[in-house]
């Protein structure tokens, strides 16, 4: 039924008449096109031919009173002056739930080798979010396999959180381990100029067969024109919403917005637009902030996209204009660092400079308290480590730090542990790490 109803679907998109424009200028990197001005509109697609064949596509990006400005998706070798442009409407994507375990580019194809039957419904990238005055609260506490999370940065149903790291301090782990782990009905992960042979390895060994059971996974490699780079995160958006929109409980994986806002740089500078925030465009702050609105809960409390959107900031730089616009918008932040991840402490997370929005409303009293005295311990040693290591600090001399250096180490360890037993298994060895270890027995003779 279902693959009848999505034949009736394409049936129905075909195209009576078509219309054609031809080349008249190619410049830089645009593709201007005469013959259009009547059809043509922002964000429409081309088939553009060369010698009666199709070679690439291109989006229009801009457009005057006599000619249409497309860039094109892939290099403009062969291209003349004069070849044929077929006018197609804006390129949407139409999810199936048969597309559960598969991986998919940011155009809805199938990149596993196996056929894919696209869904009835053919989705905008750039959907609206739901009515604002109807959508739901942020929900439960969700159990994440991981003991931080469960305890002193919680993640609730329809939160959004930045996830903000530099290369190399185990982001993608981190993300794996929420896409296996992570209470959820749906898993969209969006890798975004990912390197080629990083693909299989995530797929395989950081997700794994338990993972891509409930997953789809898009992916636009790096090497791949900004057009492709740029649909990816909006494409998993699409296929999140799909999910949804039947009521379920999505989780919403997209690594990185960072290299979504270099695509969208390549393409608005192309377009014209000038360069203004550190060289990205003026309009990078809507692209993001209308991308992080349509996740969260959905409209009368049905259905729920849960979203991490993870951020590359190069020396913990989180005035960056990305890092900036994004933390703006979310519901709590996630900081890794480099040097905890040199000390060889995964997942890498800077608990003090990272921070929950759901708190305190998502948890108890006593769970409140529990968290606030584990901080306050951690904060303790972070402003005395530096005069503790260079061994200038004398015992004695703060009750705080005093307490603070005994239960680091357990704190630090923490941070590091599972939680195989949910979230009051996680509370209740978050209490255990708060206690005072016992004295240590003295030694002599009698």
């Amino acid at each position: 039924m279902e693959i009848l109803e999505a034949l009736q679907a394409q049936v129905a998109d075909l195209r009576p008449v078509r219309v054609y424009g031809r080349i008249s200028r190619i410049e830089g990197q645009l593709v201007a096109v005469s013959g259009l001005t009547r059809q043509a509109r922002i964000g429409d697609w081309l088939e553009i031919g060369t010698r009666g064949q199709t070679c690439m596509g291109a989006e229009i990006v801009g457009l005057n009173a006599d000619e249409a400005l497309a860039l094109p998706d892939g290099p403009r070798d062969g291209l003349a002056i004069g070849d044929r442009a077929e006018h197609c409407p804006a390129r949407g994507i139409a999810p199936d739930d048969g597309w559960i375990g598969r991986v998919i580019d940011p155009y809805g194809r199938p990149m596993d080798g196996r056929p894919l039957v696209p869904g009835p419904v053919l989705r905008s990238l750039d959907s609206a979010p739901p009515a604002p005055a109807r959508r739901g609260r942020l929900g439960a506490r969700l159990d994440t396999g991981m003991a931080v999370f469960n305890t002193m940065l919680p993640v609730v149903r329809g939160q959004r959180i930045g996830l903000f790291a530099g290369s190399g301090v185990g982001k993608s782990m981190l993300l794996g381990r929420f896409a296996r782990h992570m209470q959820a009905d749906v898993v969209v992960i969006a890798l975004v100029g990912e390197r080629g042979r990083e693909l299989r390895e995530f797929i395989e060994d950081v997700l794994g067969p338990e993972g891509l059971a409930r997953a789809v996974v898009v992916t636009a490699t790096s090497d791949q024109p900004p057009l492709t780079r740029r649909r990816c995160a909006q494409a998993a958006m699409c296929v999140a919403e799909h999910f949804r929109d039947q009521g379920k409980h999505v989780l919403l994986l997209a690594d990185s917005i960072t290299r979504m806002a270099e695509a969208h740089r390549e393409v608005a500078l192309a377009a014209g637009e000038a360069a203004s925030l550190r060289g990205h465009p003026p309009s990078l702050g809507h692209r993001i902030m209308a991308l992080a609105e349509r996740a969260g809960p959905g409209q009368d409390d049905i259905g729920a996209i849960t979203a991490v959107f993870s951020v590359l900031v190069a020396g913990s730089d989180m005035e960056e204009p990305v890092a900036d616009i994004l933390r703006g918008v979310l519901d709590g932040h996630v900081v890794m660092d480099r040097a905890i991840a040199e000390r060889g402490r995964f997942p890498a997370i800077d608990v003090l400079r990272s921070v929950s929005r759901a708190l305190p409303q998502c948890a108890t009293p006593e769970e409140n308290a529990r968290i606030s005295e584990a901080r306050r311990y951690l904060g303790a040693y972070a402003r005395a480590e530096m005069m503790i290591q260079a061994g200038l600090y004398e015992a004695g001399s703060d009750p705080l730090v005093d307490r603070a250096v005994q239960l680091w180490p357990a704190l630090d360890g923490f941070v590091a542990e599972d939680a195989p037993r949910g979230i009051r298994g996680a509370f209740a060895r978050l209490a255990r790490a708060l206690e005072p270890a016992p004295p240590a027995a003295k030694s002599g003779k009698r």
